[in-house]
């Protein structure tokens, strides 16, 4: 009886590693779904029309700062240069397949005057160059993208705030398309593919959640698998 007694608690025992294992397993899953890298992986580029860059200007209105990501309204300029002015680039667009297409980024030239703007979190915007909010009614310059679905959103690849500082905002180091040649084709005419272009609608994001997705898939197969050794182990002794 004595026997059986401390096998069912050796069972118990093991049972608890098990649950307790699990649980932390949990807990590192919430974790990462929730930090900024898998926040800015689930909210990619897909909705943006990254076959054009566009330049635009003008005053911060509605500042919404936080993650998954931020946001505030940027009141166009009336009078937009032609294309986008000669701006320091970010350290991370200086190469020449990033920083030919920005230089030569026409101004926008649709139908609103103001465009809702997103950009990264704090966490990713305050290591790129911007290490505070923005502030309604200062001035920014921003190239970047059209929604397609949205076509008064904006998403930037690069802005510059107080009179010409950069901000990276591409993860990587490098534009997630290559954009069309200027001037561009119209609107619903893609760009072309090539040998080396990653399938459609894969980025950077794109294959970072497949990564962390993959590897939370291995460890709980490994999670599970060891509970169940370790439970045949015990049973075995027994």
């Amino acid at each position: 009886m004595r026997f059986m007694t401390i096998t069912a608690a050796l069972t118990r025992t093991g049972a608890r590693r098990i649950r307790l294992a699990t649980a932390t397993l949990v807990s590192a899953t919430l974790l990462i779904l929730l930090s900024p890298g898998t926040a800015q992986a689930h909210h990619g580029w897909d909705d943006f029309d990254t076959d054009r860059l566009y330049y635009v200007a003008g005053t911060v209105s509605e500042v919404r700062w936080g993650e998954p990501h931020s946001f505030f309204t940027v009141t166009l300029d009336d009078d937009l240069p032609a294309d986008t002015p000669e701006l320091q680039l970010p350290e991370e667009l200086q190469a020449p397949e990033d920083s030919g297409p920005i230089s030569v980024a026409p101004s926008y030239s649709g139908a609103h005057d103001a465009l809702e703007v997103v950009i990264a979190p704090p966490s990713f915007t305050g290591r790129w160059g911007l290490d505070r909010p923005l502030r309604d009614g200062e001035r920014i310059e921003l190239v970047g993208y059209v929604g397609e679905s949205h076509d008064n959103e904006f998403r930037p690849v690069a802005f510059w705030y107080e009179n010409g500082r950069p901000v990276n905002q591409v993860l990587g180091s490098e534009l997630p398309a290559t954009p069309l040649p200027v001037p561009y084709p119209e609107s619903g005419t893609r760009a072309p593919a090539t040998d080396d272009d990653a399938p459609a609608g894969a980025t950077d994001s794109d294959r970072s959640a497949a990564v962390v997705w993959a590897t939370l898939g291995v460890a709980l197969l490994a999670v599970f698998a060891g509970g169940a050794v370790f439970l045949r182990s015990r049973s075995h002794r027994g």
